[in-house]
């Protein structure tokens, strides 16, 4: 039933582009985070110090830089002013470890000066995960109802048109994370530049790295929106 459905219908296809893309952007940021992870800055800083040194520049000397585990698993923890760098970024002294650490100390940056779409996303992310939860067992529910003999199929319909409500918060939350990835990724260069982190040379490395990255981002609001569109579809051809 489940199958016949949701899976079985060719509207799935407007999926693929979209899945396609996020593979090839997955596959990119690992390709190119290990090529510039084996090129070691010459002036031996670490991810950890490289961090811990953009966020001095700002005055930010109480947000803390620890160790994770895992790979690329960085990310900036606002609740408990804390930086976290995975095992590959922490100790090491590759450039696509300082661009990233940098990158990391960016979103710190953000939430220190009240940069708004950062606001925004920290605002809506219950909503999303609320909506989230939701969104698919709401959508199929309807989807049967609408097309069950026993059920009135206007039920149906409103469960269908709230799936897609909630589901539609996913894909706000990916479109504000754009700006605020890319605005991270502008922070970090100019502070690599500025505080003569890395060499002139140094600095497309970096970049390189960060524009990958970005585009994993990039992928996931391609993703969001080709399943929004899939879900609208369904529903106006199961009304």
């Amino acid at each position: 039933m489940f199958f016949d459905l949701f899976w079985g219908d060719t509207t799935i296809l407007v999926l693929i582009p979209a899945m396609i893309f996020a593979f090839w952007a997955q596959m990119r940021v690992n390709s190119t985070f290990k090529k510039y992870a084996k090129v070691p800055s010459r002036r031996g800083l670490t991810g950890a110090e490289a961090a811990r040194r953009v966020l001095d520049a700002s005055g930010l000397y109480h947000v803390r830089v620890e160790r994770i585990h895992g790979h690329l698993t960085d990310h900036y923890d606002p609740r408990e002013n804390v930086i976290r760098l995975s095992d590959a970024t922490y100790a090491s002294t590759g450039i696509a470890a300082i661009g990233v650490a940098a990158h990391e100390a960016g979103h710190a940056v953000q939430h220190a000066k009240g940069y708004v779409p950062i606001k925004v996303r920290a605002a809506i992310i219950p909503l999303t995960r609320f909506g989230s939860a939701l969104a698919m067992p709401l959508f199929l529910i309807g989807l049967i109802f609408a097309g069950s003999a026993y059920f009135e199929g206007r039920i149906g319909e409103i469960l269908m048109l709230t799936g897609i409500l909630f589901f539609s918060f996913s894909t706000l939350f990916q479109l504000v994370t754009l700006p605020t990835e890319f605005n991270a990724s502008a922070r970090a260069m100019k502070a690599l530049e500025d505080g003569g982190l890395l060499a002139a040379d140094e600095l497309p490395g970096a970049k390189a790295t960060l524009s990958a990255a970005a585009m994993t981002y990039v992928a996931a609001l391609a993703s969001s929106l080709a399943s929004l569109l899939r879900l609208i579809l369904i529903f106006n051809r199961r009304r």
